[in-house]
């Protein structure tokens, strides 16, 4: 992935502020959760609330939201109004939507999502192919900061691939929901900053 430049020459390397969206009764649950368009659970209502003093002192040129519903709530209780980018939206789980691992597990033993993908659903490669125009448009964004409220596995994914990493490392990114990532550089290279801050 490229790093984009300036008109003039200037490495331009924005900060990348990634926040998973509040609990809803599926994430608190461990149900995979892509199109169903669940709401926040009171408790996420909160944590959603409470993300507004923990981004306020940060100035955002852009703020981006996944389609589904939990995102785009979490954004306007923590006080923003996201424009909506579609590649923002969760991992498609196929056949597994709404089922936990366990569960999955019973009659796939080996399954991971990471290196497996969904039945019906998307595989790593076209998670990969997503996030890494979204990755694009990210780092080529006007202004030096951007806020994206999205969903844990994706969210995973954009960090994993703002690395270099495969789609695959992103299994080894906790991820809670209502929590603060940030994005960055070290000099040239992307880097993370800050992973699963509540």
């Amino acid at each position: 992935m490229a790093t984009f430049r300036h008109p003039d020459g200037q490495a331009h390397r924005p900060e990348i502020w990634l926040v998973r969206h509040g609990q809803t009764e599926w994430s608190r649950d461990g149900k995979h959760t892509s199109s169903t368009d669940l709401p926040l659970t009171p408790d996420g209502e909160r944590a959603a609330r409470s993300l507004a003093p923990k981004l306020a002192d940060a100035a955002f040129d852009l703020v981006l939201s996944s389609p589904r519903r939990r995102a785009r709530v979490t954004a306007q209780l923590a006080g923003f109004a996201p424009e909506i980018d579609d590649d923002l939206r969760e991992w498609d789980y196929g056949e597994y939507e709404g089922i936990t691992t366990p569960q999955i597990r019973e009659t796939d033993p080996g399954w991971s999502l990471w290196t497996d993908g969904a039945p019906g659903g998307e595989r790593p490669e076209d998670v990969e192919a997503r996030v890494d125009r979204l990755i694009e448009r990210l780092r080529s964004a006007p202004g030096e900061r951007v806020l994206v409220f999205a969903h844990g596995h994706i969210l995973r994914v954009v960090a994993a691939r703002w690395t270099g990493w495969p789609v695959a490392a992103g299994g080894h990114l906790r991820l809670d929901t209502a929590t603060v990532s940030v994005l960055g550089w070290e000099r040239e290279t992307p880097a993370i900053h800050r992973w699963n801050a509540p």
